[in-house]
């Protein structure tokens, strides 16, 4: 059994399968109003040092509706400034009966792991965003009864989080996973190498192209992410948006992959002029959204928001699985 929730890489398929499992019955006790404060009691520090919209209400709803307290530390507390993060999970851990992180090197949140003595979930660093995949895969289950030989392509700069994850999810579940990116946009050579040795043993296939037409072909899922990271400085998005624009995701490139393909989205998305971020870059280009038109966010073959519902349904497994083992019984 895992302390930690850190990285998919440290779950085996089969404990990745029982919290997506865990994840649909505690969502149909939520809709059916069924209580389920398991954890009565418990606390949960919240340690946030990137903003959030999803990831903060999903901790903060998955708590209160098992039992627990939370507390939200951002700016107000002393985490990597004045105090160590050795010193800190130390302090933290006698206090609270897990501890959440979303921020920047994964290397903070494992070192939180090495020196607290309760779970440590991660919710977000630049390189996984393990809960994410979890709701990703739920969602997946749900549209089409099964994740196993499911195709999914990974639309844009397959670097970072979401896209190391999502391709390390895919080889753990038996998905076949694309990436499809510009050519230095894929994933790290050395995952890469690892997700390759695992997707033997699961069925999965991982592939990389740089023709967004050919990489679409008979997909189930195109999922996309913003152009630019969060933390990225502003200077880059020149060269980058012009990179990424035959990677965005809009009607003909969804007709390319057949009509019973959907779309999914972490989010944020800029897929309208409607935040200010969004309104800004795309006026300073001339382009009505990036990386998915409104056109696609918004028609029914897009399921964003029951990905981002299954967030907090997810993210709910997780903790019960780690302070009770996933029992919701007795």
């Amino acid at each position: 059994m895992y302390k930690d929730f850190l990285k998919l890489l440290d779950l085996s398929p089969e404990e990745i399968g029982e919290l997506i499992d865990l994840a649909a019955e505690l969502k149909r006790k939520k809709k059916a109003g069924e209580p389920h404060r398991y954890l009565e009691g418990k606390n949960i520090a919240l340690i946030f040092e990137k903003t959030s919209t999803r990831t903060r209400c999903s901790f903060e709803v998955a708590a209160s509706d098992l039992g627990m307290n939370s507390t939200y530390l951002a700016g107000g507390s002393q985490f990597g400034l004045k105090e160590s993060i050795a010193d800190s999970a130390r302090v933290l851990c006698r206090m609270y009966d897990a501890i959440e992180y979303r921020g920047y090197g994964q290397s903070v949140v494992e070192e939180l792991a090495e020196y607290s003595s309760v779970p440590v979930i991660n919710g977000l660093t630049d390189e996984f965003h393990p809960t994410q995949i979890l709701a990703d895969f739920l969602t997946i289950r749900e549209r089409f009864g099964r994740l196993k030989g499911i195709k999914l392509v990974y639309m844009g700069d397959a670097r970072f989080n979401t896209g190391n994850s999502l391709m390390v999810g895919c080889a753990k579940m038996g998905l076949d996973f694309t990436a499809c990116s510009p050519v230095g946009y894929f994933p790290d050579p050395e995952l890469t190498g690892r997700c390759s040795k695992i997707a033997e043993n699961t069925g999965a296939s991982i592939s990389f192209l740089s023709d967004p037409k050919e990489a679409v072909k008979d997909a189930d899922v195109i999922y996309t992410d913003i152009w630019v990271s969060m933390g990225e400085p502003e200077e880059i998005w020149d060269e980058r948006i012009k990179l990424m624009l035959p990677y965005q995701v809009n009607t003909e490139l969804m007709d390319a992959a057949g009509e019973d393909c959907v779309f999914m989205h972490c989010l944020p998305s800029y897929h309208d002029k409607n935040t200010q971020i969004g309104r800004k870059v795309c006026e300073k280009y001339g382009l009505d959204a990036l990386e998915v038109t409104n056109e696609v966010f918004e028609s029914d073959r897009s399921i964003v928001f029951d990905e981002a519902e299954n967030r907090m349904h997810t993210i709910k497994a997780v903790i019960l699985s780690l302070l009770r083992g996933g029992k919701i019984n007795g």
